[in-house]
């Protein structure tokens, strides 16, 4: 990667791309499609394929552009695609061929979204002449649709210039066989060009994600609604729960898992548009735990403590899930055996408690593995990582061999019998095998080496490979019970997807070997399927527990507390103005920086107005760069702190990257430590605060000024936090 010196922005090498690039993704994509699920086309979506072979080429890159745009509405004569030449008579080539045309009753919705708020008063004063010339676009798109039936609208449009693209649905089902998700263009194929995403050899064997069918159709029925509810505002909600009593029977566990995912979305926004029998309806179609929890929790709002019991009963005597079980457990004991605790807030409150200074409270793990350390404990960050990268080196022969376990496209790295659930049902025996070198550490380690060795950086959809991957994997090996070991392992064989999350964070080597933690800190909750990994791997053997931080004031801890000026809101684009910092130690401030940026980009007048700084202060003052040294020195060894501290912090780190250079240090936010430990203000503004606790404020948004403002909370804090 190179720099561009004036700005210190990275600039990539890009792969420059042929002018029809997008003609001949989608003929890739078409032919993998014609190639790998004939067995799943339906006569539509052959008739569209032979219908597309014998379009000319200029209507073929025509249509792949549509396919390519936003929304399926354009202005014909807005398109501008030069090496296709004159589009007219290309329209009309596919006009005749039914791709495109006038948008039908059906589209009225769309329509009023495409037109400009000009354009529909255009069609609205004419017939109702009493119409506020003051509405709003999103104002004036819900009066069209209210008082504009479909056949005026379409009376009143310019056939010849709003066309629609048409046979979407079998576009949008031959992108979900090749992708197996909802896409609406070739965006993929386009970021593999520009070496922006790896994908597999073309020569590969791939395997059809759909056995049939009826199997792709079912799933795509369900993905096609979910993405229509993710971009679906509240006047499409009813349409959509309308629907429910159509949906169709699942016979496969990844429909089901779609349909899961739509009753839990839908019912969700449903019930927030106030539709609470829909939003039960919704619910009560889906089979997963948290559609069983949003409906307990509903029918006991609404007062139906006899369907809340038998819904509860029903899962605990006959769970679908082991979270199932859990939820209608905790559930249970909560709303009716009157118990005031769920599990997990047990597990929490019996957790061990080490306290740790809260230098390292910007990095919890980090810390928790020195204090282990400083014990002459081995300690290391495990998560999903560990487990993953052990299965995917143990198991490399099996998922990634010649001939082994084969992928769904060349934009799949995660084998098919993983996503599918029938890896360890298919392959037992050679699984078995291959757990048996657990039994073994010495000869275990020696192959996991050889296999890093051998195919490291390899993509392969299971694991990131990192230089230290190995020293966590061979001290769980000589550590730990072979037993659960093997137990862990063949439970993500078996069930790969519901089984890949969720492990705790550390991996500690103490007296007695191997112990996993899930570490909390303040404010840490600890999420359901952690809770049910712990429960899996005490199952299977290991020590498993959550471990509980409490941070203490060290008196020799210093605090740099920091505020920025910058030229707008959050984002990549945006650049810091002015930096205020000041030291504290002690319980005094001792030191203080301050400094003008040029920002290298123009200062908007709202935020001038706002800070008081103008693009002409900036002027000559120093870039980033020429100060990162001082700053960063006056930083050292101490806690970084602001008011909304990620707003301040994420600024500063992203200056540190332009430059190339890390930013890490242990972060406090006052807001929240004041929202914490000062509870019942109606505001928790800077401002605010400093009115409320008499610190002074002369310069409200210049940097010093207010990082002087926070450092005076920041001793409230410490005064409530030592007194504790």
């Amino acid at each position: 990667m190179n720099y561009d010196q004036s700005h210190w922005i990275p600039v990539r090498q890009r792969r420059p791309l042929p002018t029809f690039y997008y003609h001949a993704h989608f003929t890739e994509l078409l032919e993998f499609v014609a190639a790998h699920y004939a067995h799943a086309l339906g006569p539509e979506h052959r008739a569209y394929l032979d219908d597309f072979a014998r379009l000319p080429r200029d209507a073929q890159c025509l249509y792949v552009r549509l396919v390519n745009r936003k929304g399926r509405l354009f202005d014909f004569r807005r398109l501008r695609y030069p090496e296709l030449g004159e589009i007219r008579p290309i329209i009309a080539r596919l006009e005749d061929g039914g791709w495109v045309g006038p948008p039908a009753a059906r589209h009225a919705q769309d329509v009023y979204g495409f037109l400009t708020r000009a354009e529909l008063y255009e069609i609205l004063l004419p017939r109702f002449a009493g119409l506020s010339r003051s509405l709003k676009k999103d104002a004036l798109v819900a009066f069209a649709a209210a008082n504009l039936d479909a056949a005026t609208l379409a009376g009143s449009l310019d056939a010849d210039r709003v066309l629609v693209q048409r046979r979407v649905t079998e576009t949008l089902y031959l992108l979900y066989l090749f992708f197996g998700r909802i896409r609406h263009g070739l965006t993929q194929f386009t970021m593999r060009d520009l070496g922006l995403v790896q994908t597999r050899d073309a020569d590969e064997t791939f395997e059809p994600r759909f056995s049939d069918r009826d199997e792709a159709l079912e799933h795509f029925y369900f993905a096609v609604r979910i993405d229509a509810l993710t971009a679906a505002g509240p006047a499409d909600v009813p349409a959509l729960v309308a629907e429910i009593p159509q949906w169709p029977a699942t016979n496969y566990p990844g429909s089901a898992a779609l349909r899961d995912e739509l009753a839990l979305e839908l019912g969700k926004r449903a019930g927030q548009a106030g539709m609470e029998d829909a939003a039960i309806a919704c619910f009560r179609r889906g089979e997963s735990a948290r559609c069983s929890e949003r409906l307990v929790r509903l029918l006991l709002r609404r007062g139906d403590r006899s369907a809340a019991r038998s819904h509860l009963e029903r899962c605990l005597e006959q769970p679908r899930s082991d979270e199932e079980w859990l939820v209608a457990r905790d559930l249970y004991d909560r709303k009716f055996n009157r118990k005031r605790t769920s599990s997990l807030t047990d597990l929490l409150r019996a957790a061990d408690v080490v306290e740790l200074d809260e230098s390292g409270s910007g990095a919890p793990e980090r810390a928790v593995i020195e204090h282990f350390q400083r014990q002459g404990h081995a300690a290391f960050r495990s998560e999903n990582l560990l487990w993953r990268t052990l299965f995917g080196l143990i198991f490399w022969d099996e998922l990634f061999g010649t001939g082994e376990a084969l992928a769904n496209s060349p934009f799949d790295f995660l084998p098919a019998e993983l996503v599918q659930r029938r890896f360890y049902a298919e392959r037992r025996d050679r699984i078995e095998a291959r757990l048996a070198l657990v039994n073994d550490p010495l000869q275990l380690k020696r192959e996991l080496l050889k296999t890093s060795l051998r195919f490291y950086g390899k993509p392969n959809g299971i694991f990131r490979w990192r230089r230290t991957m190995n020293d966590a994997i061979f001290a769980l090996v000589d550590h730990g019970p072979a037993t659960a070991i093997r137990a862990t392992l063949r439970r993500l064989a078996a069930d790969y997807p519901d089984n890949r999350y969720g492990y705790p964070d550390l991996l500690v080597i103490d007296d007695a070997g191997a112990r996993f933690l899930e570490v909390k800190a303040e404010g840490d909750q600890l999420r359901r399927n952690q809770l049910l990994c712990i429960g899996r791997l005490r199952e299977d053997g290991f020590r498993a527990d959550v471990l509980r931080v409490r941070w203490v004031l060290d008196p020799d801890q210093s605090y740099v507390v920091v505020d920025v000026e910058t030229t707008g809101g959050r984002g990549e684009n945006h650049r810091v103005t002015e930096i205020g910092a000041v030291k504290v130690k002690d319980g005094r401030i001792v030191d203080r920086f301050q400094t003008l940026l040029n920002p290298q980009r123009s200062i908007p007048p709202n935020i001038s107005r706002l800070t008081g700084i103008t693009p002409a202060m900036v002027a000559n003052a120093p870039y980033f760069a020429d100060i990162a040294d001082e700053f960063e020195a006056f930083l050292d060894g101490s806690i970084f702190v602001a008011h909304n501290v990620a707003f301040d912090y994420g600024f500063i780190g992203r200056e540190f990257r332009r430059i190339g250079r890390a930013f890490r240090y242990p972060k406090l936010c006052t807001c929240a430590s004041m929202r914490r430990l000062y509870p019942g203000h109606r505001s928790y503004s800077l401002a605010a605060l400093c009115r409320e606790y008499a610190i002074p404020l002369r310069q409200h948004h210049r940097a010093l000024c207010d990082a002087e403002a926070a450092a005076e909370l920041l001793l409230l804090i410490n005064e409530k936090r030592q007194a504790a």
